[in-house]
This record gives C-alpha cells, structure tokens and sequence, in this order.
C-alpha cells in the first residue's frame, strides 16, 4: 500500500468533526484581509504577537501590538473580553501566534490563529505598514494565483 493510505482516511463523519473543529480555531490570510477590507466594525480584533522589532518592521494595518510573553499582564488593559481575537505572528514556522492565543484563551478570551501570519499577508500582497509608513508588495502568484481569488481555493 502507498505511504499516502497505510493509515486510511477518516470515517466521513469524523473527517467533517474534525474539519469543522479546525475553522473554529484557525481564519485564513485572504478571509482576514477580506473581513478587515469590507469597512466596518469586522468583529473580532487581530493581535500581533510579535516583538516590537517585528512589529516595527512591518505589520497588518489595525493590528493590535501584544507579544505573547506580555498577553497574561497586559490582555486585560488592550482588548475588551466580549470581542473575539484573531493572532497572527511571523508565519507558519513561528508559533508565537499559537502561544499568544492559548494564553488569550487561559484568561477568558475567543480566540482564533490566522494560519500563515505576516508572511503571507504579505506573500499575498495585502498593504502593510511600517514605522517609514505604508507598504504593499506584489502578489506572490504560488500564494494569490492572478484571477484565482482569495488563496486561489
């Protein structure tokens, strides 16, 4: 047997389970960018998790600045408990965005991670700023296909 199916796909109904447990956690780059784009109150608040060197550098308009390490003292004082949270940190070999919803989710708090962070926010050519002002750099085709929509899915 294949190295693909030696362990089988899951029962339909355990796939769908799981499935749906996963967007409970996660929200996708382009359904942020969209949510955030539509004007408005969007609903949720997206947290930066990152340092302030990070942050510095670049980071989504609107963004919160909270690193993770500061989350349990400083949660409180910057985000309003009836708001769900979005986390975003580096991208997806970084897990600060991971840490930062957990300790969220510890004090109280709804929270999901936005899958792939600042890497392809920017990957996917979404305007970012930085402390010289704004910045937007052009589409990587292998994350945002020209033509293809939000993620190309």
């Amino acid at each position: 047997m294949n190295p693909v199916l030696r362990v089988p796909p899951a029962p339909p109904a355990e796939a769908a389970a799981h499935f749906s447990a996963s967007l409970a956690f996660h929200a996708d780059v382009s359904d942020v960018a969209a949510a955030l784009a539509a004007g408005g109150d969007p609903g949720f608040v997206l947290l930066d998790s990152r340092s302030t060197e990070a942050w510095d550098q670049g980071h989504v308009p609107g963004a919160v600045h909270l690193p993770t390490a500061l989350v349990p003292e400083q949660a409180a004082q910057l985000l309003d408990p009836s708001v769900p949270v979005v986390t975003y940190c580096w991208g997806p070999g970084c897990n600060g965005a991971t840490r930062a919803a957990l300790a969220l989710a510890e004090l109280g708090y709804r929270v999901k991670e936005m899958l792939g962070g600042f890497e392809y926010w920017v990957r996917e050519g979404f305007a970012y700023e930085t402390w010289e002002g704004e910045r937007r750099g052009a589409p990587d085709p292998l994350t945002a296909p020209v033509g293809a929509g939000a993620c190309g899915c």
